[in-house]
């Protein structure tokens, strides 16, 4: 009788572990690498035959040279993304509002002549304090020190900001942005 009852029971966990455990995730990898390819395997750029980055993870840049990203909240190693996570602080926690001032200053310092106001998403981390991109206005906030650091005109460092604008998702949903990976390496492309 036992034996009539543990029979069945392994034929059922035999298929099952076979249908959800490897035929499923074989299809499912199928139709991602078929329809969807580089974002299957991770919108990795790659330069000279080896990935450099992401086009999906933030990086962290830090030089004057290049435009910088919005700061991570993944701990002691920015953009780590085993460590995804936001920081959790609400807008009245001290240590939020000194991590900001400090941000602030940063930016001041690295362009003392730029009075303009500091938008927000320069100073504050996205939800998984990964994302590779910032706003045109936190862009356009640093184009002046970037464009003077590289001894280029601001007007040839705004068509290439012009052109690594993405526009709203579907023409409606969020607002315009800029992949901060892919500016600063059509700079680092015009004027090493």
């Amino acid at each position: 009788m036992l034996n009539s009852s543990i029979r069945p029971a392994l034929v059922v966990f035999g298929f099952m572990t076979a249908l959800t455990g490897l035929a499923y995730p074989l299809i499912v990898t199928g139709i991602g690498q078929a329809g969807f390819g580089d974002r299957a395997a991770g919108s990795l750029i790659v330069r000279d035959g080896k990935p450099i980055g992401s086009s999906l993870i933030g990086q962290n840049f830090t030089a004057p040279k290049y435009f910088w990203g919005r700061p991570s909240a993944t701990g002691t190693m920015p953009y780590n993304p085993l460590a995804t996570a936001g920081s959790n602080q609400g807008p009245l926690n001290p240590a939020l509002v000194d991590a900001v001032k400090a941000r602030i200053e940063a930016l001041r310092a690295a362009d003392p002549g730029n009075t303009a106001p500091v938008p927000v998403d320069l100073v504050t981390a996205s939800a998984s304090g990964l994302d590779p991109h910032i706003s045109v206005a936190a862009a356009k906030y640093q184009l002046s020190r970037v464009a003077a650091v590289r001894k280029l005109d601001a007007a040839s460092v705004q068509a290439l900001l012009d052109q690594h604008t993405e526009g709203q998702f579907l023409g409606i949903f969020g607002e315009p942005r800029v992949n901060v990976l892919e500016l600063n390496l059509a700079l680092d492309a015009k004027a090493p």
